[in-house]
């Protein structure tokens, strides 16, 4: 069996052409395009370039974007209170803060200072709050984006045993409960679980962000699954065995569509290819679909706030046993 490769460069494309389309019709609608507000706090230079990243990709579909750089040394008070006047600006859609953020401040209580309905990121309490209840909410841009690309292979979803190794705030929590909302029977796996390989070759669908290179060996695969491959590990002295998700870049690390040299997935491809129905490389799978999401967020924040849908477009999930 050969795989699939999920080219997540191709579906990251269709939908920023999707969120570009949206945000004309906005225009046309409200007067006004969607706003991007990123807030960097300190000098981390892969932060740097991926929040410049993001505001090209705002540009490119007709999006505003607000660039706030603070010193590293930035008291508490002064991100917060710049925080406070993104959520009240109109001009600002959705507002994201850069993570990680310097030693004295805490990302988590900042995040969580953020209008619920402008977190793009999908990382307040009210929206995880939401995504648990099954309700209306923004939602985490990377786990979105895996299930985008789940559909774009047709993958049945409902009924299948999915794992997902890795159980980060950032993502593999909200990767299960996105799983669990489309009725998958799902399992977390962690440092602590027992038998990782035998839990792993049970999965329809396997997901991995632990950020250890090669981690997901054949055998870990059963045969026709699908391998959703999140990790992103530099194979050098310095940065060997961490995933974009746990490095400087933290939550917003897999956004850049740039050429990548020396990168490596959790998932030893060539091998796994051999018997998965499915998988994404590194790079060029999950990466490329972040930014994408993080977009299309942004618009879906912006037509909310101009009274065009309800609550992130929808309605909430019936409750089934």
């Amino acid at each position: 069996m050969t795989a699939t490769i999920i080219d997540g460069k191709a579906l990251a494309a269709r939908v920023r052409a999707e969120v570009a389309r949206g945000v004309q019709a906005l225009v046309e609608q409200a007067g006004r395009a969607p706003g991007l507000a990123t807030v960097l706090v300190g000098e981390d230079p892969g932060s740097a370039v991926y929040v410049s990243g993001k505001q090209r990709a705002c540009g490119a579909v007709g999006m505003e974007s607000f660039d706030h750089r603070l010193p590293a040394d930035t008291p508490f008070d002064e991100v917060t209170g710049l925080l406070a006047r993104l959520n009240a600006d109109p001009a600002v859609s959705g507002v994201l803060l850069q993570l990680p953020v310097p030693d004295h401040l805490d990302g988590t209580v900042l995040t969580g200072t953020i209008d619920p309905g402008k977190d793009v990121d999908g990382l307040t309490p009210v929206n995880a709050g939401l995504l648990s209840l099954g309700r209306p909410g923004l939602r985490p841009c990377t786990p979105s984006g895996v299930m985008a690309l789940l559909a774009s292979v047709d993958a049945t979803v409902e009924g299948s045993e999915a794992v997902v190794v890795g159980r980060s705030n950032l993502f593999g929590k909200p990767m299960a409960q996105l799983l669990l909302e489309a009725n998958a029977t799902v399992t977390v796996c962690h440092s602590r679980t027992r038998d990782l390989r035998e839990v792993c070759a049970r999965a329809d669908i396997l997901i991995a962000a632990v950020g250890r290179p090669r981690l997901i060996e054949r055998e870990f695969v059963k045969p026709g699954a699908i391998v959703i491959d999140v990790g992103m590990n530099r194979l050098d002295p310095q940065r060997a065995g961490r995933s974009k998700l746990d490095t400087p870049f933290g939550a917003h690390g897999g956004s850049s569509d740039r050429p990548a040299s020396g990168l490596v997935g959790d998932v030893d491809f060539e091998a796994v290819s051999e018997v998965a129905s499915a998988i994404t490389p590194v790079p060029g799978g999950v990466g490329p679909m972040t930014i994408a999401m993080l977009l299309r967020n942004t618009l879906q924040a912006a037509r909310t706030q101009a009274g065009l849908d309800s609550p992130c477009g929808g309605q909430a999930r019936k409750e089934t046993g």
